[in-house]
């Protein structure tokens, strides 16, 4: 197994007092010609959008468009017609694909809302725009990595343009969990809260860590932690 951590303070910054965002990648005004992606893996913001602020509207196209809310609550509103508000514990995704133009909001006028904004590379190119959301209750599912998107909408997880697979789970202190690898796919491990040791290395919140080479891969809780697993292809 080869691995290569990504230490949370090492991530790109930038802060336009609406918007504080860290990259895990090459974004905007950051570049890192180490990090440019990860196989299909192409963007993992951390973004903090302050009250009643957010994205105006904006286009894509051909890229799968993954948001995660951590806390708080994100009004999505897209020329397909979707407008939703889209709250921590769900899962959205967005297949821009000939081209859809969204924007994204903080729905509350009061606190602050936390996202994931994850962009995946697609497998099919110029496919119909699409839309899903879903929730997912990890509480109910507690030390066990819980599928939240696939290629094939499996375990009832949103369905991507891509053969990747996201997981998402909660792990007490001292409990492990296992993931499965295909030969020429990689695992990208976020640590959204906590702390976990995985081989070697240990992360704590916000670190990533880039594994190629392997077989399976083990995930233990040093305490209470919040993890996102993210299998993509890498050629």
């Amino acid at each position: 197994m080869k691995a290569a951590l990504h230490p949370a303070e090492e991530r790109g910054k930038a802060d336009f007092g609406w918007l504080n965002s860290h990259h895990s990648f090459s974004f905007g005004n950051y570049y890192n010609p180490e990090k440019i992606q990860f196989g299909a893996l192409r963007v993992l913001n951390d973004d903090i959008v302050a009250p009643a602020m957010g994205f105006q509207t904006h286009s894509h196209a051909n890229m799968e468009i993954i948001s995660i809310p951590i806390y708080g609550t994100l009004a999505h509103k897209d020329s397909t017609g979707n407008q939703k508000n889209i709250e921590s514990g769900e899962v959205q995704i967005m297949s821009a694909g000939t081209g859809i133009s969204h924007s994204e909001f903080n729905a509350s006028d009061k606190e602050p809302v936390n996202f994931l904004q994850i962009w995946i590379l697609p497998e099919k190119m110029n496919v119909p725009p699409r839309y899903e959301q879903r929730f997912f209750d990890l509480e109910a599912n507690r030390n066990k990595m819980v599928k939240i998107v696939s290629p094939d909408g499996s375990e009832n997880s949103v369905q991507i343009n891509q053969k990747a697979i996201f997981y998402q789970g909660l792990l007490d202190l001292d409990q492990t969990a296992s993931l499965t690898l295909e030969k020429d796919f990689g695992l990208y491990v976020f640590l959204i809260d906590g702390s976990i040791k995985m081989d070697s290395q240990i992360l704590q919140k916000r670190d990533s860590l880039a594994i190629t080479e392997a077989n399976s891969v083990a995930i233990k809780a040093l305490e209470n932690s919040r993890v996102l697993a993210i299998v993509v292809p890498l050629v």
